[in-house]
């Protein structure tokens, strides 16, 4: 099968592996779509995966094409999505029920072959089957919603909070449909793309911004939630939580940024600095949420690439052009 692989740090072809056989417990999935993330950048700057070669991709769905000797759940050509979560289910942190902190971490496309392919293996726990009325392609945006949700299981957001999130890109705008949904009275958002920031704009945004500074909150957001990863925006991000609220780090910074904080502030106002990691028991709500329309995926996916443009799709993304991109090998063209 055709397949993206990330060979060195900074180096990534596509090229033709071996086609992936399904364990007793596992299904083969022919790939509809692969959807592109920053963990893949990371990966690809030598951060994350434990080793090298690896096929990336771990935002996927597409249709099962074949189910190993002890799968009965699900058939050949049940359509579904995957949770690329392979914890070791024996560490200390599994055995407390979270998961996505364990010891021994691993996932679909950061430590096991990803689904930048035409098939990828996945145990059947990890697959959630389609409603008719998704389309399959579409359904590679479960797994952001799914982290998005996780999101929110950390922040337990109250009634009325007034939120700012940074950054509109695709987790940007999954916040801020989960923060209108959670009962926010004030949803708004900052990033310096204009055309990101017209899709906030867009999806009924309290304000759009630039800058915080254009937005008049003189006593702070209960909620401030990084989804950059950027650390000037981390940095700014940290002073704007009002007394009593709380800042989370959902973007993904590299190993090497940086923040200042304040120790007396943060006791004196009663500031809660947390963070969100992945997907913990959030895939299938995500699924239900995807399945009601809580997000629209003509919004929020801006490209299609086929299989061999993944180095230009990856470029793209890179670049912070677009929203979603997804990588489809089925294409054969970009459309």
């Amino acid at each position: 099968m055709k397949a993206a692989l990330i060979t060195q740090p900074g180096s990534i072809e596509i090229t033709t592996v071996e086609d992936p056989a399904p364990g007793p417990r596992e299904v083969v999935v022919a790939v509809s779509a692969c959807g592109l993330c920053g963990t893949d950048l990371h990966i690809l700057q030598g951060e994350f995966a434990p080793k090298l070669p690896i096929v990336p991709g771990h935002e996927f769905a597409g249709e099962v094409v074949a189910v190993g000797t002890g799968v009965t759940e699900l058939a050949v050509g049940t359509r579904v999505a995957v949770d690329p979560s392979l914890p070791c289910r024996e560490c200390h942190y599994c055995r407390i029920g979270r998961e996505n902190l364990c010891e021994n971490f691993a996932a679909i496309g950061v430590s096991h072959a990803g689904a930048a392919a035409d098939f990828v293996a996945a145990p059947v726990a990890n697959c959630v089957a389609l409603p008719d009325h998704i389309r399959t392609a579409d359904a590679a945006l479960i797994e952001p919603l799914s982290c998005a949700v996780r999101g929110y299981d950390v922040l337990r957001s109250s009634l009325a909070s007034h939120v700012l999130i940074y950054g509109a890109g695709t987790m940007g705008l999954m916040m801020l449909q989960l923060a209108k949904r959670t009962g926010a009275v004030s949803v708004d958002v900052v990033d310096i793309n204009p055309d990101r920031l017209a899709t906030a704009v867009q999806l009924g945004c309290s304000s759009g911004a630039s800058s915080a500074d254009e937005l008049d909150r003189p006593r702070g957001w209960d909620v401030v939630i990084d989804a950059t990863g950027n650390a000037k925006a981390i940095q700014d991000g940290l002073g704007r939580v009002g007394k009593g609220g709380t800042f989370l780090q959902f973007g993904v910074a590299d190993y090497a940024t940086r923040a200042t904080i304040e120790p007396y502030k943060i006791y004196n106002q009663e500031i809660t600095i947390t963070g969100s990691m992945a997907v913990l028991h959030s895939y299938e709500r995500a699924a239900e949420l995807f399945a009601a329309g809580v997000i629209d995926p003509d919004v929020f996916i801006s490209d299609r690439f086929p299989l061999a443009s993944f180095p230009d799709a990856l470029a793209r993304f890179r670049a912070g052009i677009g929203r979603k991109i997804l990588v489809q090998p089925g294409l054969t063209a970009t459309v």
